[in-house]
């Protein structure tokens, strides 16, 4: 006995990608399998063509001992049965099941095979990929991090409850063979995508199951939608009656959601690239098969899609594929239900599925994206002409005429080309167009790298413009033999022809193309020029080179640069190089020392550093980009380092800087050496972050708080802290001074910057950074935890509503009422929007600890609070010291900030003890004392060289 059995079928009817190469694929992948006690059982049908018996004798006569070929019986012809056939004649202890095509990663037997004999599972299951449809990369369905987050073993299947929620065991999954028997587990014969029902069956009954994150199975196809939707959607409502029949109502409802969206909203997307009579088919399939109601519980154009899909609506659809690939965009007469602005909205009177959440009712024409279908596109007289309709709801409809030109622009590049458009009719709910485009006689490229022109409709309207794409299905141009006489400046050698076509965005554009033999003869000149043996040794030279400039210019270059030559330079006396949260913003306390710096007169040169942009910085500093040669040439030779967050870990000190470490807020989660994280890494990274903080000369802290925790945390000595507070909390003090004496009114200028109503109180809410940044050094996008379109719905009339996410990340926003709801995120201090705010919303932010000095009213939401506390650590009971009320659901909150008069008098002696434990040294003149400590030449304290310990190396 063997200890795996893999099962092949090969020739089954309603199988997946048949063929020899795919047998050969899935076999080879056995083959070579770590574990050598695996054995590929090819069963193959009565009905297999020729090439696939050929290719499945050969497997099986190259590899006698490991490869048996299995001939069942001739009316198995379905794939179920092939595979029932497979089960029958597994010898190993574990058998698993691949479709033709399905290849297993090296080791995925050893992986399934230790997992079962460890944890004694009857069902072993991992990770698989599939090829996309477009470009057939491998990728894993996203909702499997969550599942194989970690290896584990469950004793129910309802304990993980994605294993039958989602199809997760369509593949990669191996039983153990006694325990298949036993329980008579069968595929359905009659049932085409049956391995949809046989691994929630499986699930359902054997007893353990093991979970492996590693990758089991890769190559997996994604299926034929449009083809196979009614096998699909029986396949699903057989898993739904398995699970109704295990008293499991709450897991078949979250079923039926994820069958939308595996299932439906994909092939949705795909109806633009289908032809026309594919996608009637696939509605009348849809139509037929469809008779569940769609969940309600889906995001609206999810909702739409299904429901057009159910309806049996192609055309509708085929609109609504492209809403789902661009969410703002208005693709239809969008009608409102409830009169008044900020009423809800529906799809459209045909389909009324509520979509008042998307925010079309607060756009206005110019500045909404419109849907602008191509209805028509063909050659008339030797000119190209185009029809189609643009969609333009009523609430966005200006009252004035309408005028329109069409638009070809090259791609990448500024140069375009206007026709007008003569035909132009305003219906209601959209205006209809037409355009005779002259394009052999005006439209004159260059015929190098600029060989594509994309189209685009510009209407106006009483001064107001709106462009738009022009949007089409694929088989709208392909066939139709539209093509036109190219002139280009270069020649009729660089190019011939003009050709329509639909681009992968599903836009219409034309490209320049070469049909008649000399173009097309200099195209092939061109390209055996460009790829024969000399330019291709060229390329690679070239490439060679860009490596070696890409070299030059990385991070581990410049910082070897830096401490080995740049960092014996002569400092520069008077310079300082400022830094506010590693360059993404002009503020915070290096901004309240630099103009301290600035009103005393000082004769000191700032240099500011910036990431992205330097929009916003000001004008009167030396501003270099962060990492750039410039950089790091401004700190070898600065006098004074300041910043709120550290200079790069890999860049020395030089013994003459003084470094002022200004740091960017008391600490409720545990910092430094106290974090967990860095309390399980390795020696040489603890030592290296030892060495960064040991670069420090001066750090501030703002009460006995931030030197038992912050200086503990890093191991910061006591002669290097300056106890004298924050310099950006400064203003702070001096608004709330302004305020006890003259009264809130009038706001601070900003608030008119913004557009807030002077009788509309401010909420800021600030949450606390979750999690790294993005990838390539981005900011991670993340959705808030809190609902801004609930609160805009409940207290809009009262309150605007401020979001600042954190530096690190960026916020998701929907579209909400004007002025309920501001993006202030990339305002540059933070502290112009605290003393701006009249409410203070956060969770475990150091902000909390700063807006307290105002005392004006604290909300904290934090509806993870015990996970987070305990995964993250803290160094006191926020429930215990809160400056205010600490909620953990949304209508707690709301009802907080509903009754917030008495919440404020309630929680007003919180709010002084917390400001006077945590910040018992702002006394609002932080940014005077360090001058005066730091900078000016009667100053106390001056650098300190930490060489000798061998600080920053």
């Amino acid at each position: 006995m063997t200890d795996f059995s893999c099962v092949i079928t090969a020739g089954g009817e309603n199988g997946g990608s048949e063929g020899p190469d795919a047998l050969r694929a899935s076999v080879a992948s056995v083959l070579g399998q770590s574990l050598r006690g695996s054995e590929a059982v090819v069963v193959l049908a009565a009905r297999a063509d020729g090439p696939t018996r050929t290719a499945a004798r050969a497997l099986a006569d190259s590899s006698l001992d490991r490869v048996r070929l299995i001939h069942p019986d001739p009316a198995a012809r379905t794939t179920g049965a092939l595979r029932n056939a497979g089960l029958d004649a597994a010898t190993g202890r574990y058998v698993l099941v691949l479709t033709p095509g399905e290849r297993l990663h090296r080791h995925a037997c050893r992986n399934l095979w230790q997992a079962g004999e460890r944890s004694r599972a009857d069902l072993v299951a991992g990770r698989w990929s599939r090829t996309t449809e477009e470009g057939g990369k491998e990728q894993e369905p996203p909702w499997q991090g969550e599942l194989y987050a970690r290896s584990r073993t469950v004793t129910r299947f309802s304990d993980a409850p994605q294993l039958v929620v989602r199809d997760a065991l369509v593949t990669g999954f191996c039983l153990r063979r006694e325990a298949a028997r036993r329980h008579g587990l069968r595929y359905e014969e009659d049932l085409a995508h049956g391995e949809i029902l046989f691994g929630p069956l499986a699930a359902a009954a054997v007893g353990r199951i093991a979970l492996v994150r590693r990758l089991i199975v890769t190559g997996r196809a994604v299926p034929d939608r449009a083809r196979d939707l009614a096998a699909l959607v029986e396949a699903h409502r057989r898993v739904a009656a398995t699970l109704d029949a295990h008293g499991l109502p709450a897991l078949r409802e979250e079923r039926e959601r994820a069958f939308v969206r595996d299932h439906l909203v994909p092939l949705a997307r795909s109806f633009p690239r289908l032809p026309a009579a594919r996608r009637t088919r696939a509605a009348a399939t849809a139509a037929r098969v469809l008779t569940a109601p769609v969940p309600r519980e889906l995001p609206p154009l999810e909702r739409v899609a299904a429901t057009l899909l159910a309806r049996g609506d192609a055309e509708g659809v085929l609109t609504a594929a492209y809403a789902l690939s661009r969410p703002a965009t208005v693709c239809a007469p969008v009608a409102p239900v409830a009169a008044g602005e900020g009423g809800r909205m529906e799809w459209d009177e045909h389909c009324p599925v509520d979509i008042t959440e998307l925010g079309h009712q607060y756009r206005q024409f110019g500045g909404a994206r419109l849907m602008n279908r191509l209805t028509r596109c063909t050659a008339e007289e030797g000119r190209l002409l185009l029809e189609g309709r643009l969609v333009l709801p009523p609430h966005l409809a200006p009252d004035a005429p309408f005028t329109a030109t069409l638009e070809f622009r090259a791609r990448g590049g500024a140069r375009a080309v206007v026709f007008p458009v003569d035909d132009v009719r305003h219906d209601g709910n959209g205006v209809t167009w037409g355009a005779r485009a002259d394009v052999s006689r005006l439209l004159r490229p260059i015929g190098v790298r600029d060989t594509a022109w994309d189209a685009r409709l510009i209407v106006e309207a009483g001064g107001v413009r709106s462009v738009s794409d022009l949007f089409g299905p694929q088989d709208l141009v392909e066939g139709t033999a539209v093509r036109f006489a190219a002139r280009p400046r270069l020649g009729q050698l660089a190019g011939d022809t003009w050709e329509p076509y639909i681009t992968l965005k599903d836009h219409l554009a034309l490209r320049l193309t070469a049909r008649r033999r000399p173009a097309r003869t200099t195209r092939r000149l061109v390209r055996y020029a460009t790829h024969f043996r000399p330019a291709r040794k060229a390329k690679l030279l070239a490439r060679a080179l860009r490596k070696r400039l890409d070299r030059y210019r990385s991070r581990g270059f410049k910082a070897t640069t830096y401490n080995t030559w740049l960092i014996r330079l002569p400092v520069r006396r008077g310079s300082v190089v400022f830094e506010s949260h590693m360059g993404r913003c002009y503020g915070d306390s290096p901004r309240a020392l630099h103009e301290e710096i600035r009103r005393q007169g000082l004769k000191l040169r700032a240099t500011w550093s910036y990431d992205t942009s330097p929009a916003g910085f000001p004008d009167d500093a030396r501003l270099v980009r962060r990492w750039s040669w410039r950089y790091l040439w401004a700190l070898a030779r600065a006098e004074f380092w300041v910043d709120n967050q550290g200079f790069p870990q890999h860049l020395r000190k030089p013994s003459r800087t003084t470094y002022l470490q200004t740091w960017h807020g008391s600490a409720y989660k545990r910092m430094g050496f106290d974090e967990t994280r860095v309390r399980l890494q390795n020696a040489p990274q603890r030592e290296r972050l030892q060495q960064a903080v040991h670069r420090f000369d001066h750090f501030l802290v703002r009460s006995e708080h931030d030197v038992a925790t912050l200086a503990r945390a890093y191991r910061l000595p006591e002669d290097r802290l300056l106890r004298t507070g924050y310099p950006r909390n400064d203003a702070l003090i001096a608004e709330r001074t302004r305020t006890e004496t003259e009264g809130r009114l009038p706001r601070p200028p900003l608030a008119e910057a913004l557009g807030i109503d002077d009788h509309k109180k401010v909420v800021l809410y600030a949450p606390t950074f979750r999690g790294g940044p993005a990838a390539g050094g981005k900011q991670a996008r993340r959705r808030l935890l809190l609902d801004v379109r609930e609160f805009a719905e409940r207290f809009g009339d009262r309150y605007t509503l401020l979001v600042r996410a954190h530096y690190l990340e960026a916020a998701r926003l929907p579209l909400c009422p004007p002025g309920t709801v501001i993006d202030v995120s990339r305002h540059h201090d933070v502290s112009e929007l605290l003393t701006l705010a009249d409410v203070l919303v956060t969770d475990y932010s150091s902000i909390m600890f700063d807006f307290a000095l105002l005392d004006r009213p604290v909300l904290l939401y934090a509806p993870d609070l015990d996970t987070y506390a305990a995964e993250r650590g803290s160094y006191f009971d926020l429930r215990e010291k809160a400056p205010g009320p600490v909620t953990e659901t949304q209508e707690e909150l709301f009802g907080q900030l509903a009754e917030l008069k008495k919440s404020d008098i309630r929680h007003a002696s919180h709010r002084a003890a917390f400001a006077a434990e945590f910040g018992s040294y702002d006394r609002g003149d932080a940014a005077r004392q360090v001058v005066a400590a730091v900078f000016s030449p009667q100053g106390a304290f001056r650098t300190t060289d930490h060489h000798d310990r061998g600080a920053g190396r």
